[in-house]
């Protein structure tokens, strides 16, 4: 009994494998690619409305001022997360909206829907719901 529940929580647990993929975000149709980075997994602005419109746009809202010249079509907004327990635990999401960057977690609902929930601290935190694109 004890071994089939090690096995069950195993089978529970998410891969990297499963949140790999194109994303659409919940708001300005941003499209988010998450990729294995080692051990880890992470995530690139790959569009948005606003990129539709400028590809050129620049991290200028960027808290570091070094860093206000980067393209922001292909940044890496997702990094450093691992699993944990069901979810993608210990990571940071890049909000280019206002420069900062914030705790997260990212869990999937099922296999099209991945919940993406940035906290300043707990228990100020916002989520967002995620749909792959096929």
């Amino acid at each position: 009994m004890i071994a089939l529940l090690g096995i069950l929580a195993a089978a529970a647990a998410p891969s990297a494998q499963d949140a790999l993929g194109r994303w659409q975000t919940e708001t300005k149709h941003g499209v988010v690619e998450i990729a294995a980075c080692g051990p880890s997994i992470c995530g690139r602005l790959v569009e948005s409305d606003a990129l539709r419109t400028n590809p050129q746009l620049r991290d200028t809202k960027n808290k570091d001022a070094a860093q206000r010249d980067r393209m922001l079509k292909g940044l890496t907004i997702l990094q450093g997360f691992h699993a944990k327990g069901g979810e993608w635990a210990g990571g940071t999401i890049y909000n280019g909206d206002d420069g900062g960057t914030y705790q997260a977690t990212l869990s999937l609902i099922d296999r099209d829907t991945l919940k993406v929930k940035g906290c300043i601290v707990w228990p100020l935190c916002k989520s967002q719901t995620w749909k792959r694109l096929r």
